[in-house]
């Protein structure tokens, strides 16, 4: 039988407490304990969170994953929810009801915008109040967004009246919004992560668009695609170099989830529930998928966790 030294040219390291930075693939046996353990790379999974307090789809969300706010909806169009890793709280609702809309920001430092007819109402949420602000130049539903606060957000791509598809793209600075440099490809429907300087734009409509673009803080360029077209999709992530996309439809009800790395998309754990048209939050390591549309109206949510983590191996 072949040996671990014979593998990888040395001794199980005998330690009396697990290393403070061990790299992937690294095993050891901790004395103390007496357990042979290891640092293993997990790409993702899935667990149920805490429901929203009403079933809801077609809402947006902010915030991370221990830290999040959901407001809108189909459902409940002027609600806020906000989470605090484990449970939904009701806060105070929007000033105008909306669904299919823009949503960035933190859990203390939101911003709502756009929605159906064609909408370009701008609200600005402070931690306990959302308050109207300068409106969109371009009013529509169904956009892309990213930004890390209420003062810094990008709009891109969405639907207005009459079904015209767009890829204009606008930048909030805190006060205004300005347009700035189009999507190479107009369409609604997307999911977007990043910040309004490094975005991610990726799925879409008409059909199931799998194209990806990234957004330099002056341009769009294309980038590699989703290895799953879909439209109706979530997506997260902190940066245009790593993101999250999730669920979505494409021809059905779809649980896929891929994480980006900056340059491809690689499959890794599906949702526990495939759903559609719903806001996701947080980064590519530490996501939340919030409400959505299966055949009905869901308050579930679910919880993406990635990253490593150290195992203990059975030995007999």
């Amino acid at each position: 039988m072949t040996t671990y030294k014979e593998i990888r040219g040395t001794n199980i390291e005998a330690v009396a407490s697990d290393p403070s930075n061990p790299v992937e693939g690294q095993v050891w046996y901790n004395t103390t304990t007496n357990v042979v353990k290891g640092l293993n790379i997990n790409l993702g999974s899935w667990a149920t969170g805490g429901d929203l307090n009403a079933v809801n789809y077609g809402s947006a969300a902010a915030g991370i994953q221990t830290a999040a706010l959901d407001f809108g909806g189909l459902e409940t169009p002027a609600d806020t929810e906000l989470y605090n890793g484990s449970n939904w709280t009701e806060v105070n609702n929007l000033n105008s009801g909306r669904d299919q809309f823009g949503g960035a920001g933190t859990s203390t430092a939101a911003l709502a915008f756009g929605g159906p007819s064609g909408s370009a109402l701008t609200e600005t949420w402070n931690g306990t109040n959302w308050t109207e602000v300068n409106d969109l130049n371009t009013g529509r539903r169904q956009m892309g967004a990213a930004g890390a606060s209420n003062t810094a957000v990008l709009a891109f791509g969405g639907e207005s009246p009459g079904t015209s598809l767009l890829g204009v793209t606008e930048n909030w600075n805190g006060t205004n919004w300005t347009e700035v440099n189009d999507l190479n490809l107009a369409r609604p429907t997307l999911a977007g992560a990043g910040t309004n300087t490094a975005a991610l734009a990726f799925g879409g409509a008409p059909g199931t668009k799998n194209e990806t673009e990234l957004w330099n803080g002056t341009n769009w360029t294309e980038v590699n695609n989703l290895n799953s077209g879909r439209n109706s999709l979530a997506g997260c992530g902190a940066t245009n170099t790593a993101a999250l996309a999730f669920g979505g439809y494409a021809g059905g009800t779809s649980a896929l989830t891929e994480t980006w790395n900056g340059t491809n998309w690689t499959e890794t754990g599906d949702l526990g529930t495939a759903r559609y048209f719903f806001p996701g939050c947080g980064t590519n390591t530490a996501a939340l998928a919030i409400g959505g549309y299966t055949n009905t109206a869901v308050a579930s949510v679910e919880e993406f966790n990635a990253g490593p983590a150290t195992v203990t191996f059975n030995v007999s």
